[in-house]
């Protein structure tokens, strides 16, 4: 089919949820991907940070096919051996005790609220109270749109969910004066994505460590896009020097899989017992396999060292067209960037796709990037190449 075929049946049967869409893809290999009419793109969105080892990548596609032939689907009425290894590898590799696996970020978080609230009721204290940061965002379900503290998510689907609270992002002062006996825990993302790419000051991670730790409270890290390798670690809070309560996480868990976890300390953990949480596809044998192979990836080929190098290459090319182009800054860690313009960058963000470079605008004035992991220097020059040509050609 082409593009437009394509295009012409998407439009007539699938809901009106994702606004104008020019493109198709039918093809993905590394970091590159093709349309339904044949033209070639260097993707820098990555799926939204979903495909953290590129397209296609051997090792995911293998583990998938071995998976494939031998048990699809089977529910957590039953051990699932995949399953099992792949919470080893995410436990041993981090600072928590034990997972929880659903489909989607948005899953995790609930999951991760849910069982503050739980814990917290656990512990004999009769408060329920979320605090979440302005230009955050956690997902799409009626809590976790409630918990992003964007108005323009809630529009539409009002009363929202009772018990968040809003403060500014990178303020400790605001977040203790909204601390009350109603408060049960903190969710912060490790850097705002889709909110500008909003990176927080030195001491803002491990400040709300120390407010959670003096007032009893649970921190709970939203790592659905800093997770595996992102920033450099595997997870991203090892960055900060500190360890959250409860992780969430999805996105490049499952190498394109739809796969997402939450973690949690061995205290706060226990409060989930049977019949309080679950989900029917929740870490299947299917996704499971696939993660499997993309955290060992990950872990064998030190992708997490080469998001620092690459992204820090990032930054020094585009901020070598500064002096040419509208550019203030370039913001974010590893390969999670955002180049800060003075002028609307929409315009920008669709020169680049047409000109060959898959990106996406946030907020206006920010072309942002997730590429995959494994990138090069030679997928830098290109994609550098590609945003000077389109800056040229629209600023």
């Amino acid at each position: 089919m082409t593009t437009a075929e394509i295009k012409a049946m998407a439009t007539e049967y699938i809901m009106n949820t994702y606004g104008e869409r020019s493109l198709a893809f039918v093809r993905g290999e590394e970091a590159y991907l093709w349309d339904a009419d044949g033209k070639k793109y260097l993707d820098f969105l990555g799926g939204l940070a979903v495909n953290g080892l590129g397209h296609c990548h051997p090792n995911v596609v293998a583990a998938i096919r071995e998976q494939a032939g031998k048990l699809l689907h089977i529910s957590n009425l039953y051990y699932i051996e995949p399953q099992a290894r792949l919470a080893k590898m995410l436990i041993d590799n981090s600072d928590m005790d034990q997972c929880f696996f659903c489909n989607s970020g948005a899953e995790a978080n609930e999951a991760g609220i849910k069982l503050a609230r739980k814990y917290t009721r656990d512990q004999g204290r009769d408060a329920y109270e979320i605090i979440t940061m302005d230009n955050s965002f956690h997902g799409r379900t009626m809590a976790t749109i409630t918990a992003t503290a964007q108005p323009k998510y809630h529009k539409g689907f009002e009363p929202m969910v009772p018990g968040f609270t809003y403060v500014p992002y990178d303020d400790l002062s605001a977040v203790e004066a909204a601390i009350s006996s109603k408060t049960c825990g903190i969710l912060v993302e490790a850097i705002q994505s889709e909110g500008g790419v909003n990176t927080p000051g030195s001491g803002y991670i491990e400040g709300l460590r120390e407010l959670c730790d003096k007032h009893d409270l649970v921190l709970i890290l939203d790592e659905v896009q800093t997770a595996m390798g992102r920033l450099g670690p595997l997870f991203g809070y090892q960055s900060y020097g500190i360890i959250p309560d409860i992780i969430t996480m999805a996105k490049s868990l499952g190498g394109g899989a739809p796969i997402g976890a939450m973690l949690a300390k061995g205290q706060i953990a226990a409060s989930f017992v049977p019949g309080t949480h679950a989900a029917t596809f929740g870490g299947n044998p299917l996704v499971t396999a696939a993660a499997c192979a993309t955290v060992e990836t990950i872990l064998d080929e030190n992708l997490g060292e080469n998001a620092v190098k690459m992204g820090d290459y990032l930054e020094f090319k585009l901020m070598g067209l500064k002096d040419q182009y509208p550019i203030k800054e370039v913001r974010g860690k590893g390969l999670l960037r955002g180049l800060v313009l003075s002028v609307d960058a929409n315009e920008l963000a669709a020169k680049c796709i047409e000109n060959g470079l898959i990106t996406i605008c946030t907020n206006d004035y920010i072309l942002r990037f997730l590429p995959p992991l494994n990138i090069t220097a030679a997928h830098v020059d290109e994609a550098v190449s590609i945003v000077e040509k389109s800056l040229a050609e629209t600023v």
